[in-house]
């Protein structure tokens, strides 16, 4: 019953979020932020599936110790591709709110961003095998967190200033994916149950990928 729920789960969220995106990059016209929006929800979907894809197979089949190799390989993957995540995210601050200049906001998002693909690119991580390493569980994971926590502070500061309504709740989301995240870096191995919060995790996302979604098509109305 298990795999049956969460794959039906998976395949739903890579269905939305990727044709959000599409819709997104598609409807965009000559909007760079939506644009970015709608390329964001894509790596988001592409990223995930080299993870999600193969978990389905291995709990539809002869289990997931079975497919340490694709299973590792996906996470490794996904660990890239959600940091472009957040680089693009940034980017679509920077276009929402017409915001100029802030060279060294820009180094810090990029340092944050390489020094975390760095630390998963590292051997120690023990990605193709069963049993990755807390201890780089949680290194990799703090640039991670800081470029999540000054995506949060951007968001939230900009959508109040300029009276957002359409992206007010944008920090939240991102707020919601960390906090269901990181309990599952460091007590999934104890405690599988807690690997649970990975589904609210990925609601957030599909939360993310709807306000940007929801807002093009308000601000197209608007110009039609």
């Amino acid at each position: 019953m298990r795999a049956i729920i969460e794959t039906v789960f998976d395949i739903f969220y890579l269905v939305t979020v990727l044709t959000l995106g599409i819709r997104m990059i598609r409807g965009s016209k000559d909007n760079t932020q939506f644009r970015l929006f709608g390329l964001m929800a894509v790596v988001l979907g592409a990223g995930d599936s080299f993870h999600l894809v193969p978990r389905a197979l291995a709990l539809c089949t002869t289990g997931l110790e079975n497919y340490a190799v694709p299973l590792g390989l996906g996470k490794w993957i996904t660990s890239v591709t959600m940091t472009v995540f957040y680089v693009l995210l940034y980017y679509v601050w920077r276009k929402r709110y017409q915001i100029e200049g802030q060279k060294d906001l820009t180094i810090a998002v990029y340092a944050l961003s390489a020094v975390r693909i760095v630390l998963c690119m590292m051997p120690q991580n023990q990605w193709l095998t069963n049993h990755t390493p807390l201890t780089w569980g949680i290194l990799r994971n703090i640039p991670f967190a800081l470029l999540g926590l000054l995506i949060i502070v951007l968001f939230y500061h900009s959508a109040r200033e300029h009276k957002d309504q359409a992206f007010r709740w944008m920090w939240l989301t991102i707020v919601l994916s960390f906090g269901f995240y990181l309990p599952v870096v460091l007590w999934a191995d104890v405690n599988p149950l807690i690997g649970m919060l990975m589904i609210p995790k990925t609601c957030a996302y599909v939360w993310t990928v709807l306000i940007g979604y929801n807002a093009m098509k308000a601000e197209n109305g608007k110009n039609n």
